[in-house]
């Protein structure tokens, strides 16, 4: 009814009549916008609009109330990192049958013993390869899971499959999942901040999309390369407006806005870019702030380290203080987005260049978590879209094994210096309490206080949901 006493006002004031039949279907689209505010939880009693990313109830209790994942396209070779195989190097050279059944590329290629050192550490005696020294101080905090399983060795689809739990790039990401459960608890930065030095990941955008999901729910991807606050987001400031002019120009845009998505009572793209101005106009004071590493002491900022990634692992710290619900940190290297995949060539240089630009940033960050108490309320994973095989592939590299390797998570309600599942001798395959993605993406929305299988969307005719029909929450990592 306001809408209409509104309505009515503007055509006096213009001097245009409002018929009967106008007057009726303002009246339903009313009705309809009621509706439409139900549906969402994204009206207030006033019809003002409220952030759909406003915090929402998890199903049940959640053990993280936020997520930080560490993603390492390319494919980290378990064999080098963090699954330790000291019989490679008493079968060097050989081509064991179970390799062999698995049908690896290079076939005639034989067994290679890691170039790495392996050390244990902390009380629970984990063994960690000498590439990643600072990690391997923080195993006690650490879940590893060794026995992960991905349906196809071919970056592209790995990726996709690791980000969206499908081979099509047209399914809402984990982030956007999450964001859609969970809303956020900032209504100044998005959701959902997806970051990279440099290059973006293979499947650029799709990774951190929200598909069919509304647009609010969509990933904010952040170049950190040059690491300027100002400039981490193209277009954020308006060159020739001041704040005041800014904020009267936006509310009368909204105010039109809420006119035209009153007479169509539904439409899903004008409510997102309602929603995606605000958002920019707060962003542009809030994302300055919080990208600004500089706010940091000396002390925090000499324990992350000045690699990109470091400070990318910092930022991720400071926006998930700030509210932010998830945050992705992918791992590139100058014009190469799949930074890991260096290792068909040469692992010696390649992961250990690659493991020395985030070891000490990955510390920092579970070490600060911790420091700060947020690490038993945020869950840390770490993985890539598959592994790399025992075999060698040329003289010194390593081609993609998708049958077994290593994820690991740290805090948000999982064990502490835990190891969960296993290969075989070899690290070829997984063979005790295997892990599909599937099932990985199922437990973090467990962590997370949300039940994959009623966590969906309806779309196309049918209900949706990131795990698809697939799935088991690996109850045996959970604290």
């Amino acid at each position: 009814m306001k809408f209409l006493q509104h309505e009515l006002a503007y055509r006096r004031a213009t001097q245009q009549q409002l018929t009967r039949r106008e007057a009726l279907y303002k009246m339903g689209a009313g009705m309809g916008a009621i509706g439409l505010a139900a549906m969402l939880g994204e009206r207030a009693p006033a019809g003002e609009l409220i952030s759909p990313l406003a915090p929402k109830q998890p199903h049940f209790a959640p053990r993280a109330k936020r997520l930080i994942q560490l993603f390492m396209p390319g494919g980290p070779s378990q064999v080098d990192t963090f699954d330790y195989k000291p019989m490679l190097a008493k079968h060097a050279g050989e081509r064991p049958a179970s390799v062999d059944r698995k049908t690896l590329r290079n076939t005639k290629m034989g067994l290679m013993p890691s170039p790495f050192g392996f050390k244990q550490y902390g009380q629970c005696g984990k063994w960690v390869s000498d590439i990643f020294p600072e990690t391997a101080r923080c195993v006690d905090d650490i879940s590893f899971i060794h026995s992960m399983h991905t349906d196809i060795p071919e970056h592209a689809g790995g990726i996709l499959m690791s980000n969206l739990g499908a081979l099509q790039p047209n399914r809402p990401s984990l982030g956007a999942w999450l964001t859609y459960g969970l809303g956020a608890d900032t209504q100044n930065l998005p959701g959902f901040v997806a970051m990279s030095p440099r290059a973006q990941p293979r499947g650029r955008g799709a990774n951190w999309g929200n598909a069919f999901l509304p647009g609010a729910y969509a990933g904010a991807y952040v170049n950190i390369q040059e690491m300027k606050p100002d400039a981490v987001i193209q277009d954020l400031k308006s060159a020739g407006l001041s704040r005041t002019q800014q904020r009267e120009q936006l509310d009368l845009l909204t105010k039109i806005n809420q006119m035209q998505l009153a007479r169509l009572q539904q439409d899903q793209n004008l409510e997102a870019g309602i929603q995606a101005m605000e958002m920019a106009f707060r962003m542009q004071f809030s994302v300055p702030e919080v990208f600004d590493v500089s706010k940091e002491s000396d002390e925090t900022r000499k324990l992350y380290g000045d690699t990109e990634f470091a400070k990318g692992c910092l930022i991720a710290r400071r926006l998930i203080e700030e509210g932010v619900r998830v945050v992705q940190l992918s791992h590139s290297i100058d014009g190469y987005d799949i930074a890991w995949d260096t290792g068909h060539g040469d692992i010696i240089g390649g992961h250990a260049t690659l493991a020395k630009a985030c070891d000490q940033g990955i510390a920092a960050l579970l070490t600060d978590l911790k420091g700060r108490g947020l690490l038993d309320e945020t869950l840390v994973v770490w993985g890539g879209e598959f592994g790399r095989a025992p075999t060698s592939e040329g003289e010194k590299g390593r081609d993609h094994d998708h049958y077994g390797y290593t994820v690991w998570m740290a805090g948000g309600g999982v064990k502490k210096g835990f190891s969960y599942g296993a290969t075989d001798e070899f690290g070829c395959s997984a063979v005790e309490n295997r892990v599909h993605v599937h099932d990985l993406n199922a437990t973090i929305l467990h962590l997370m206080g949300l039940n994959h299988e009623k966590l969906t969307y309806r779309f196309s005719g049918r209900d949706y949901r990131l795990t698809d029909v697939h799935g088991h929450v690996v109850h045996g990592i959970i604290a």
